[in-house]
């Protein structure tokens, strides 16, 4: 009988332990969460140290975050003795940290200035959803062990359709950064618009940075514009002034240059370029295009690498989205000059010219020390083991793998943030979507396995997730963060957060973390909070 009492004992007390260990307020779930004796209460008066140099601005930039929750702005110094002390220990991993409270104080310890700025993006929250008292924030005291599963979590924003100002894109980097995002993926380059300047090639911004109108209304539908000129362009000074303030957030810039296909807005505004040389309009209208980029001729690659030439001085990122998708083989099957080049190179069909272009800008970027992103259409006519598959087509996956590529996932039905949220558009307040029948719910974001169908041996090949934002019908920075949130804290729970997920319990945290997004004036969409988003 007392053995019988000792086992029920010690399974009561693995169960209280297992509990204490997944309760927490904090998204994305970190790994591992114990339950502390005691409290600490964060005041005017405490003190943020930072016991290294390069801890000073993580630490700068935690009291900026904090200063509504707590009514003043701490003090940051630099020694090893404080309320919040932070610190470094080479023996965890790059991303890794521990958070530690207890009535002695906080404590931070991260393998790197990133991980302890993550570590301060976890104690954010928790001082957001703290116990208000008239000392300050009460913190429960709590052991925090974490780290993420996937190294690239990403967000992608669309610049192109929809111009936003330098303002609204660091705004973008700073929601991303409260979910520990660390790829920031800036499409910088379609039909619609060209946002980057390439001092070699002025007329992409004289030009290729403005359409005359929008269509008004569904493209499938409508025939109607707006009549109203829409651009803008980002000067390389500001593209610079981005890049740091990103990196002061260790989130990375890479920025997407898309390419055969996608590139109306470069035809326009050197129309040599184009297979037929025709001068074309920026275009107007969503969709496809069949006027792509002119693979034939030696004039169209010594464009594009002057193009990626100042890219890659303006990005110190370690890769270069080059896009690859959705380019029409038409304009090349009637071209002589692409179809001498299929037949000089060798080449079976137009499915192999697209690799023999996408070959040859992979070269070029590697002699720069870069690496190449690309969507998963780069698949098809043959590709090199050292690209990395960008995967919106998740009928790909398995194909992908087998190639034996590193594969960045970002399928649509998961992961695209321009898809209705709602099972029925609440009150028809959605608005318009890209696609009129396709639904994104916070459920269904968080219910992505980036293990799926896959081996345990090829689970390495997954190198990450990312969140994607096409902006057609989204014409304001507005609707850029109700389309995001709360979707885009499902995605990064997914790409962080190691072992099991429970939406239910993943959903309890979001109604804290919803706290945060209205201290700092974030939009986001209701349908999830308001239980609204998967009524029929």
């Amino acid at each position: 009988m007392k053995r019988l009492t000792l086992i029920l004992a010690a399974i009561l007390t693995a169960t209280s332990l297992m509990a204490q260990s997944t309760k927490t307020v904090i998204v994305p779930r970190p790994m591992e969460v114990t339950s502390v004796k005691g409290s600490y209460t964060v005041s005017a008066k405490s003190v943020v140290v930072a016991t290294e140099k390069e801890l000073v601005r993580p630490a700068e930039l935690f009291v900026e975050y904090v200063a509504k929750d707590l009514g003043a702005t701490l003090a940051v110094k630099q020694g090893d003795k404080g309320a919040i002390v932070l610190a470094l220990d080479k023996a965890l991993a790059t991303e890794e940290y521990t958070l530690n409270i207890s009535s002695k104080g906080v404590k931070i310890v991260g393998g790197t200035p990133q991980a302890v700025f993550y570590g301060l993006q976890s104690l954010r929250q928790l001082v957001s959803a703290g116990e208000i008292t008239k000392r300050g924030v009460k913190l429960e005291g709590v052991s925090i062990k974490d780290k993420p599963l996937l190294g690239h979590r990403g967000a992608m924003l669309d610049v192109c359709r929809y111009f936003y100002t330098v303002a609204e894109v660091k705004r973008f980097i700073d929601i991303m950064a409260i979910h520990k995002l660390n790829r920031f993926h800036w499409h910088l380059t379609d039909d619609q618009g060209w946002r980057i300047e390439i001092k070699k090639y002025p007329n992409l911004i004289k030009v290729g940075s403005w359409r005359k109108e929008t269509i008004i209304g569904h493209n499938r539908q409508s025939k109607i514009y707006d009549a109203t000129p829409h651009g803008g362009y980002y000067t390389q000074e500001e593209i610079k002034d981005i890049v740091k303030y990103a990196a002061e957030r260790y989130i990375e810039v890479i920025p997407e240059v898309d390419m055969p296909g996608h590139m109306v807005a470069a035809v326009a505004s050197y129309p040599y370029l184009g297979c037929r040389e025709e001068k074309l309009e920026v275009r107007t209208r969503w969709s496809i295009s069949k006027d792509v980029l002119c693979i034939g001729k030696e004039s169209t690659f010594e464009f594009i690498e002057g193009v990626l030439s100042e890219v890659v001085e303006l990005f110190p990122s370690q890769y270069i989205h080059y896009g690859g998708d959705e380019a029409p083989r038409v304009r090349w099957k009637e071209c002589p000059h692409c179809q001498k080049r299929i037949a000089d190179e060798g080449l079976k069909d137009e499915n192999e010219l697209q690799s023999y272009f996408m070959h040859r800008v992979e070269k070029f970027l590697a002699k720069h020390g870069r690496k190449v992103i690309g969507w998963d259409e780069i698949i098809y006519g043959g590709i090199n083991k050292s690209a990395t598959i960008m995967l919106w087509n998740d009928k790909n996956r398995a194909k992908a793998i087998s190639l034996g590529n590193d594969v960045i996932l970002t399928p649509k039905y998961y992961c695209y943030m321009d898809y209705y949220q709602t099972k029925r558009p609440y009150c028809n307040k959605e608005g318009l979507m890209i696609h009129q029948n396709r639904i994104l719910t916070l459920r269904k974001a968080y219910s992505l396995d980036p293990y799926e169908g896959l081996q345990p041996s090829e689970y390495g090949r997954i190198k990450g997730v990312q969140a994607n934002l096409w902006t057609e019908y989204i014409p304001n920075f507005q609707e850029v963060q109700t389309n995001l949130l709360p979707r885009m804290a499902a995605t990064a729970e997914v790409g962080w957060t190691i072992g099991e997920r429970n939406f239910d319990e993943f959903a309890t945290r979001m109604h804290h973390l919803r706290k945060l997004y209205d201290k700092n004036g974030i939009l986001y969409a209701p349908y999830f909070f308001d239980g609204v988003d998967e009524i029929e």
